[in-house]
């Protein structure tokens, strides 16, 4: 009988101590055996952006070519009194360069030389023409007294019929001689317009800047001929003004519709390594272009440049700003991601949001035939509890991929939100044979050898 008791005891007290280990077991398993991920909940600035690649172009560039051909033979001076040449600052009517000027020259005494001939043929004709007149007169007068004797006695049919040959030949003489001074006067003007042109021609050969600007690019050498043909050959580039640049971004289609007129925009330039440049859209180019099945629109930004700092044709690295939040409390994203183990949960939560299912913020509405209006997304971010974590209920707001904008009744700013989990590695007192082995030195001497 006693050693029945005796059985029994041991049996209850073997049952009890397996039912402690296990629950020592499953304690230290959701607790001390993992260690939960964190980070803090602060509050920051929340910026929405699109991502694109662009060149810094100047606002507007004029390009500055030669209308007659030549060989050029001098530069001009910039307002430092320098030959005009790279980064060159000019004034408007500022000479650029010179063009060998013999031929152009050559071409206007010639066309001098036209309008004096031309002019003196006038004089001639109007000379001739004076004659002329002076013998229509006679002629005139010599008819005018034929008519009155008629043909007879004292004038014979001949001499009738010559004087009216002759007045009539007059007449048409001072005619002819009136004709030749508009031809004559004619010869003159086209004359002067060739010499016109030939002034001009020779003004061509002096390469004047048409605005103030800065000389960003200049073509030709000393000693290189130009040859003026259908299009004119292009010999310096000026930017009319550097203290305002645009950029040139293409955006992908998938993006160009988040992109408007004063959209804020912010940049960085590889040359100038961390400063942040800012700007903003004036234009989107609807001519879009398409490279390896890739539909591009460009897309113009407009940034102050009055320190100078910014140079033409800088890669720049944009940021189209989508929206912004300013003050919010912010989690990372991956928080919103993470979902605990039913075990992990502190037990009073199992049954709630622990399941993925937040508990709403406000007290149902009634039902209405009418959808809801009400399109906030909600989520559940965890807090460490003891060993166990606790889920809070938020609203979540704008999202940039790594951070989150939430809000909530539940949530503090500092608070540490569990982002995942870490199993620590726990000791079980096993070694390993292939390890070396170290032995404790003897009492009283030296360890053995």
């Amino acid at each position: 009988m006693k050693k029945w008791i005796k059985r029994t005891v041991l049996i209850v007290v073997l049952l009890g101590a397996a039912a402690t280990a296990w629950a020592w077991f499953q304690h230290r398993g959701d607790g001390d055996g993992v260690s939960f991920k964190t980070e803090q909940l602060a509050r920051g600035d929340l910026l929405i952006s699109i991502d694109a690649t662009g060149t810094l172009e100047p606002e507007e560039v004029v390009d500055v070519g030669a209308q007659v051909g030549g060989q050029v033979v001098a530069f001009g001076k910039d307002v430092d009194s320098k030959a005009v040449d790279y980064g060159s600052r000019v004034e408007a009517g500022m000479v650029l360069a010179s063009i060998d000027e013999a031929l152009a020259q050559a071409d206007v005494k010639q066309a001098e030389a036209q309008l004096e001939s031309a002019n003196a043929a006038v004089r001639r004709v109007k000379a001739e023409l004076d004659q002329l007149k002076a013998k229509f007169s006679q002629a005139q007068r010599d008819w005018q007294r034929a008519q009155k004797l008629g043909p007879s006695e004292a004038l014979a049919q001949a001499s009738y019929d010559s004087y009216q040959s002759s007045y009539e030949v007059a007449k048409a003489n001072v005619a002819v001689g009136e004709a030749s001074i508009l031809e004559a006067q004619a010869d003159v003007s086209q004359a002067e317009t060739t010499l016109w042109r030939a002034k001009r021609n020779l003004g061509y050969c002096t390469i004047t800047s048409p605005v103030k600007g800065v000389v960003i690019d200049r073509r030709v050498n000393i000693g290189q001929t130009v040859v003026a043909s259908l299009d004119a050959p292009s010999l310096f580039l000026i930017a009319r003004d550097l203290s305002r640049m645009q950029i040139w971004v293409a955006v992908n289609e998938a993006d160009i519709t988040r992109i408007h007129p004063s959209q804020p925009v912010r940049y960085t330039v590889d040359a100038l390594p961390g400063e942040t440049f800012t700007g903003e859209v004036v234009k989107v180019r609807l001519n879009a272009s398409m490279t390896q099945n890739v539909v591009t629109y460009t897309v113009e930004i407009v940034t102050d440049n009055k320190a100078g700092t910014l140079l033409p044709y800088l890669t720049a690295n944009v940021k189209f700003e989508v929206a912004r939040r300013e003050n919010v409390l912010l989690v990372p994203s991956a928080a919103l991601r993470w979902t605990p183990s039913v075990e992990q949960v502190e037990p009073e939560y199992r049954n709630g949001p622990a399941q993925g299912q937040a508990q709403p913020t406000s007290p149902p509405q009634e039902p209405s035939s009418e959808p809801s209006s009400d399109t906030t997304e909600r989520g559940v971010v965890y807090v460490v509890s003891g060993g166990y974590v606790k889920p809070i209920p938020v609203e979540i707001g704008l999202s940039d991929g790594v951070h989150t904008e939430v809000s909530g009744p539940g949530l503090e700013e500092g608070m540490l939100i569990v982002t995942g989990v870490q199993t620590s590695t726990v000791s079980t007192g096993t070694s390993n044979p292939f390890a070396p082995k170290v032995l404790a030195p003897r009492k009283g001497g030296p360890p053995p050898q």
